[in-house]
C-alpha cells in the first residue's frame, strides 16, 4: 500500500488579486492533512473517504477507461485527478491498474463543518501525489503542482491555484498564478508531457524562511463560506468598475512586495504593517463590489486582535472561515486567545507544515 499526506492551507495575504496573472499572494501550509492511500485491487476498484461514509463508489477498467457502477457522486476533484495522472502515465508508457483509493481528512471539525483549509486542493493533490508513486511517474514538485492545478481548475474553472502551490510545496510560500487562458489553449493542443515541461506564464512559487519571531495565530469564526461564489461576485465588480478595480491590483501588488520583502529582511513591523494595508485593501474591495467579504465576526476577530497589538485580517474569500494574526513577542497571545474565545472565535491548534527536501 502506498500512502501521502498533503496539507492544508490558509491565505496570509493578497487574497483576490492572486486570481490575476503577476499579482503576488502570501499562503502558509498548515499541519492538517488529507491522507491518500492506494493498493492494488483485481477486477474491480473502489474509491472509499470517511467523510463520505454512506458512498460505496465502485469502478472497474474498459480498456483505458473507468467504468462506474453509481451515477452521483462525490469524487468529482478525486476522479479528474485520476484522468489527469492516467493521461500522464499513458504517454509514459505505463499499463493502467486496477487499485483501491481510501482517502482521510483532517480539514474539517468533528461534525463535518469546513475550516476553509482548502480541502477540494488538498484531496486533489494527495491524490495526484500517490497515484504519481503507485504508477511510479519520476516527477518534481512542480511537475506534481501542475498536474495537481490542471485537474482542479478543469473542476473549479476559477481561482488562482495557489492553495494547491501551498499543498505541494509546504511552508510560507510567495505566489503568483498563471495565464488561465495559455492554459486552456494548450490543453486542447499539447500532451501532458509537453505541458509539464513548458514555462507556464506569469507563474511563480517561492518558499520564504519566515523569521522565527513572527508567530502565526488563527481563528475561526465557525460560519463556513463559499470561495468559488464570492469569487464569482468579485468577477462581475471587476468588469463593471474596471478603474477601481485596477487601482486595487496596483496596491495589493506593491503591499504584497513589501510583506515580503519585509520577511525576507526579518523586518516584523514591516510585515505587520503590511498586513493591515492589504485588510483595508481587501474592504475597499468588497466595498465597491458590493460583496461582504469582511463579516461582523470576521471585523470582531481582527479587532480584538488589533487591541493586543497583533496585525490581522481575513484569511482566503472571507465571507466566513477564518481570520489571522501576526504576532510576535510583544504581543500577548494567551490574553489575546482568551479575549477570542469569550467572542466566541476558536483559536485553532494549527502549525505551519514545513516539507522536507524529498516529495513526500
Amino acid at each position: 500500500m502506498i500512502t501521502v499526506k498533503a496539507p492544508g492551507k490558509l491565505y496570509i495575504a493578497g487574497e483576490y488579486a492572486v486570481l490575476e496573472p503577476g499579482h503576488p499572494a502570501i499562503l502558509v501550509a498548515l499541519d492538517r492533512f488529507i491522507t491518500v492511500s492506494v493498493s492494488e485491487a483485481q477486477d474491480q476498484g473502489t474509491i472509499n473517504s470517511r467523510q463520505y461514509a454512506e458512498t460505496d463508489f465502485h469502478w472497474r477498467r474498459q480498456g483505458d477507461q473507468m467504468i462506474f457502477d453509481n451515477r452521483d457522486n462525490p469524487f468529482h476533484y478525486i476522479l479528474e485527478a485520476i484522468r489527469v495522472v492516467e493521461t500522464l502515465a499513458l504517454e509514459m508508457g505505463k499499463p493502467l491498474r486496477i487499485y483501491d483509493l481510501d482517502i482521510n481528512s483532517q480539514l474539517e471539525d468533528n461534525g463535518g463543518r469546513k475550516y476553509g483549509l482548502g480541502s477540494s486542493a488538498a484531496v486533489t493533490v494527495g491524490t495526484v501525489k500517490a497515484l504519481c508513486e503507485f504508477y511510479q511517474l519520476d516527477l518534481s514538485r512542480m511537475d506534481i503542482f501542475k498536474l495537481a492545478a490542471i485537474a482542479h481548475f478543469n473542476i473549479q474553472g476559477n481561482g488562482s491555484l495557489g492553495d494547491i502551490a501551498a499543498s505541494v510545496f509546504g511552508g510560507w510560500l510567495a505566489f503568483s498564478t498563471f495565464d488561465k487562458d495559455w492554459l486552456r489553449t494548450v490543453l486542447k493542443t499539447d500532451n501532458f508531457t509537453e505541458i509539464l515541461a513548458s514555462e507556464w506564464p506569469g507563474l511563480r512559487i517561492e518558499v520564504l524562511n519566515v523569521p522565527s519571531e513572527l508567530e502565526l495565530l488563527i481563528g475561526w469564526t465557525g460560519s463556513p463560506a463559499s470561495t468559488s461564489r464570492l469569487v464569482d461576485k468579485i468577477t462581475i465588480a471587476k468588469f463593471a468598475k474596471k478603474g477601481q478595480y485596477q487601482e486595487f491590483l496596483a496596491n495589493s501588488r506593491k503591499c504584497i512586495q513589501g510583506i515580503i520583502a519585509g520577511i525576507k529582511t526579518g523586518n516584523l513591523a514591516a510585515v505587520k504593517g503590511g498586513i493591515r494595508e492589504n485588510r483595508a485593501l481587501l474592504r475597499q474591495l468588497g466595498a465597491f463590489s458590493e460583496v461582504n467579504i469582511e463579516t461582523p465576526e470576521l471585523k470582531e476577530l481582527c479587532q480584538i486582535a488589533e487591541k493586543y497589538g497583533a496585525a490581522a485580517k481575513f484569511s482566503g474569500a472571507g465571507g466566513g472561515d477564518c481570520g489571522i494574526a501576526i504576532t510576535d513577542r510583544h504581543v500577548d497571545q494567551a490574553q489575546l486567545i482568551s479575549d477570542w474565545s469569550r467572542h466566541h472565535i476558536e483559536t485553532l491548534p494549527l502549525a505551519v507544515y514545513n516539507l522536507s527536501e524529498a516529495l513526500v
